[in-house]
C-alpha cells in the first residue's frame, strides 16, 4: 500500500530519523503521529530499503578540520541569537531551530540556504505553527559552533561571544546585523503632523528597531552597528532604534528589507 503522505515527506522524516532526531520531535516537525514515524521505519526495514538517503556528516570547523563559510555563519549567528534555540536529540545529535514569521517567505528560504551552507550538504526541515515557520537542521556539532547554547532562556543567562566569533562578526558585521534585525527586528514608519502655512502637513520617518530581552544581545547589536558607524539609540529598556534618515538608508542597503 502506498504512503498516504507525499513521498518527499516520508523521505524527509526518515532522513531526520537517521540523523538522530527523536521520534516525538520528528513527528511534530512533519505533522504526523509518532506511531506513523515508527511505522515508516519498520516498513522500510522489512523491505530492506535504506531509510532515506544516508550520508556522512561533514567534519566540524571547530573540533575537526571542516571549512566554515564565515559570512553565512555570521548571519546564522544573528538569527540564532534573535529567535533560535538548540535542542538535543538521540545519539548526541543536536537540532538547531529558528523561528520566523511565515509572512516572510524569502527570509525563510534564505534560512535554509544559510543552514545548508554552514553545514555543507545539510538537509533543513520546516514546520508550520500558528503564524510562524520553524526551520530545523540536525548536526552533532551545533554546540561547537554556537557555544552560547545552555539551559534556560537566553535573556536569563550571560551571552558572550568567543574570540573566534567576534573576529568573524568584525569581518562580516552587516551579515550579523541582517540575522539580528530580520529575526527580532522590524522596519516601521513613524509620523508626525505639523501646521505649515496654516495647513496640517504630515511627515513620515522610517526607522529600524531591534527588540530583545537580553541586555547582552542588545549590546552585541549596538557593537555591530558601531563597527559600521551607524548611529543608534535605546528607545526603551529592550529596544535599539536606528532612526536618522541616512542611517536608515545605510542599513536598508546593508541588510535589505524583510520579505
Amino acid at each position: 500500500m502506498p504512503h498516504i503522505r507525499p513521498q518527499e515527506t516520508v523521505d524527509s522524516a526518515l532522513r531526520a530519523s537517521d540523523s538522530g532526531m527523536r521520534d516525538v520531535d520528528n513527528a511534530a516537525l512533519h505533522g504526523v503521529a509518532v506511531k506513523t514515524i515508527r511505522r515508516w521505519r519498520r516498513l522500510y526495514q522489512r523491505r530492506g530499503q535504506t531509510r532515506g538517503q544516508r550520508h556522512v556528516d561533514p567534519p566540524c570547523p571547530r573540533c575537526g578540520d571542516g571549512p566554515l563559510a564565515t559570512a553565512e555563519y555570521a548571519e546564522l549567528l544573528g538569527w540564532y541569537l534573535g529567535d533560535g534555540h538548540i535542542s538535543r536529540g538521540r545519539r548526541d545529535v543536536y537540532n538547531l531551530h529558528v523561528y520566523n514569521d511565515r509572512r516572510y517567505a524569502d527570509d525563510n528560504d534564505r534560512l535554509k540556504v544559510l543552514m545548508r551552507t554552514v553545514k555543507p550538504d545539510g538537509r533543513p526541515h520546516t514546520r508550520l505553527v500558528p503564524g510562524a515557520v520553524i526551520t530545523t537542521i540536525s548536526w552533532k556539532h551545533w554546540t561547537c559552533l554556537f557555544p552560547q547554547h545552555g539551559p534556560g532562556r537566553k535573556h536569563e543567562r550571560p551571552i558572550v561571544l568567543e574570540d573566534w566569533q567576534r573576529m568573524i562578526v568584525e569581518t562580516h558585521p552587516a551579515a550579523f546585523l541582517r540575522g539580528l534585525f530580520h529575526s527580532d527586528g522590524c522596519r516601521a514608519n513613524n509620523w508626525t503632523q505639523r501646521i505649515v502655512a496654516g495647513r496640517p502637513k504630515r511627515y513620515d520617518h522610517p526607522r529600524w528597531q531591534f527588540t530583545n530581552n537580553s541586555a547582552d544581545i542588545r549590546e552585541l547589536c549596538c557593537w555591530a552597528l558601531d563597527l559600521l558607524d551607524i548611529p543608534w539609540r535605546q528607545s526603551n529598556w529592550k529596544t535599539i532604534s536606528v532612526s536618522r534618515r541616512p542611517a536608515v538608508a545605510r542599513l536598508d542597503e546593508l541588510i535589505g528589507l524583510k520579505r
